[in-house]
């Protein structure tokens, strides 16, 4: 079955945008795994724009709580996170500027880095997966350097979806990386723009195991409450 990974970045946007202590993260994770997301993802930025360091402390301490923790490759958030030891890291590209992800990693420049800090949370046991675009020469870059899996970038077909242009030509990208990548034995995860609809498009491509999706999430709740719209997502994903 596929998991749903709920990614709570947001719940702290909020509480920060009053500098006091609701909604509370934590709170907010154990909430979300309650009513059925399979693992919480939490996004520490560098600098800090929502999940701080108390709070992924404390949220990957939860017992029986699976995290999936997303960092850069800043030296000083690597070392943050081996302290932390989650049990799963994605490592994303980061710019201080960008509003939100805008896409996946330069494996080529980034190659040594990548491949040295996947290195160090291998000798932890932490599951490393690695945010890309859909390109077939990332899938086996990623391979090369020892990821456990691939998150596939997907706000290009999420775009096109929610434009209803045609997305055919991203959808058929998509496919045949998460095809190659599960052949070379990579596990495939999706994410990035993800709504109800591409959730669903996406579903038929059975090699993906894992969708990540938060501020879909997070903005849906305000109108159908929280528990419903991962109840939702955990039925599409069905």
């Amino acid at each position: 079955m596929k998991r749903l990974g709920v990614n709570i970045d947001h719940i702290a946007t909020l509480r920060n945008a009053r500098g006091e202590n609701h909604p509370d993260p934590v709170y907010a994770a154990k909430f979300a795994k309650k009513v059925g997301a399979d693992s919480i993802t939490i996004h520490l930025r560098e600098d800090r724009r929502h999940i701080n360091d108390a709070d992924a402390k404390r949220i990957c301490s939860i017992k029986g709580l699976l995290v999936n923790l997303e960092i850069s490759t800043n030296l000083d958030i690597v070392k943050n996170a081996m302290k932390i030891k989650p049990n799963f890291i994605c490592i994303v590209p980061e710019k201080r500027k960008e509003i939100t992800t805008e896409g996946g990693l330069d494996l080529i420049k980034n190659r040594t880095t990548i491949q040295n800090i996947i290195k160090k949370f291998k000798q932890l046991n932490i599951r490393t997966s690695l945010f890309v675009n859909p390109s077939l020469k990332d899938i086996r870059i990623s391979k090369a350097i020892s990821a456990d899996c691939v998150e596939i970038h997907t706000g290009k077909l999420s775009n096109l979806v929610k434009k209803r242009k045609n997305f055919s030509n991203e959808l058929k990208r998509i496919k045949k990386c998460s095809y190659l990548a599960n052949d070379l034995g990579i596990e495939v995860h999706a994410g990035h723009g993800l709504d109800y609809k591409t959730t669903k498009i996406l579903t038929s491509i059975k090699e993906i195991e894992e969708f990540n999706i938060g501020h879909f999430i997070i903005g849906e709740s305000i109108f159908m409450g929280f528990k419903n719209v991962v109840k939702k997502f955990k039925t599409i994903l069905k």
